[in-house]
């Protein structure tokens, strides 16, 4: 028996997880020496991308049969 779930659930999940990944970009960049200026780029940049990214990624596996018994 499969089981349902919802759209909102797979995007709220997609937020926290950029939430999270954003915030280690960030501080890794500044602590192998960027600036903050420019780790707040990096971040930002992933922010635009890796959201939409996720969600496919996510998407496609929930769809998959792979693993399933």
């Amino acid at each position: 028996m499969k089981k349902s779930v919802s759209l909102e659930r797979h995007i709220a999940k997609t937020v926290t997880y950029r939430i999270l990944g954003t915030g280690v970009t960030v501080i890794s960049a500044i602590a192998f020496g960027a600036d903050i200026e420019v780790a707040g780029l990096l971040g930002i940049g992933e922010l635009l991308f890796k959201p939409l990214l996720y969600f496919l990624h996510e998407r496609l596996w929930y769809k998959s049969n792979y693993g399933i018994k």
